[in-house]
């Protein structure tokens, strides 16, 4: 199932007709309230947010989303008029899967959501399995079972993107992945040539692992590879 929030009754009446048909049962709400009402009753599969809305906007419905556990994982694309690489940035940074910018065509819609279903149930697979045996190198340790990375034995507050790109990397070790491949599995689009977001999700990880940050190598020209 999922919903969209967007409160242009065209767009929103067209999403959830092709959705419904081509993908998932889709339901329509114009603002947030009604949202929030809908996921009380039951929790969707994926949620769509236009950005500019009456009342609470998308990013701050987003954050909300995120915030609460129950939603923290909940694949979210967000779905707007606004197309600068600092809204799509923005957007995506704060937890958003994916960035489609309006107008879209169906079939587009209908592969980015497909696409999303598909890495969501994924990841959750892979998250199943072996999920009692914890896996480290050196200082890091990636607690499977708390879902949380330990560094010298202290958890490591890292956002979502950031958790999921480091956890790609420590199940493959030595695996170079180019910027294309990371960008599709983990943010779900094509690289284009213009955005920075891996790299800053990257220098971020880094950061936030001191001296081990260096295990993730940079592959000039190519993407990145974790070497422990």
């Amino acid at each position: 199932m999922i919903y969209i929030v967007e409160d242009d009754d065209n767009i929103r009446e067209l999403v959830c007709y092709t959705l419904t048909n081509l993908v998932l049962p889709t339901y329509g709400y114009e603002d947030s309230v009604a949202l929030e009402s809908a996921i009380e009753n039951e929790k969707p599969d994926l949620v769509i947010l236009d950005l500019m809305l009456p009342g609470k906007d998308g990013l701050t419905i987003l954050k909300e989303l995120r915030a609460a556990p129950e939603t923290s994982e909940l694949p979210i694309l967000i779905l707007s008029a606004k197309e600068s690489e600092f809204d799509k940035v923005t957007g995506l940074n704060l937890g958003a899967d994916d960035y489609l910018s309006k107008p879209f065509g169906a079939m587009e819609l209908v592969a980015r959501v497909n696409a999303l279903l598909r890495r969501n149930k994924y990841l959750k697979n892979k998250e199943v399995e072996g999920l009692l045996n914890p896996i480290a190198y050196g200082p890091l340790k990636l607690d499977q079972v708390a879902h949380e990375f330990l560094l010298d034995g202290q958890p490591i507050n890292l956002t979502k993107k950031e958790f999921t790109l480091l956890n790609l990397f420590v199940k493959n070790p030595k695996s170079a992945f180019s910027r294309e491949q990371l960008l599709d599995m983990i943010w779900g689009y094509q690289y284009d040539g213009e955005s920075r977001t891996l790299d800053v999700h990257v220098a971020s990880l880094r950061q936030k692992l001191g001296t081990f940050g260096n295990q993730i190598e940079t592959i000039r020209g190519f993407g990145y590879r974790f070497n422990p």
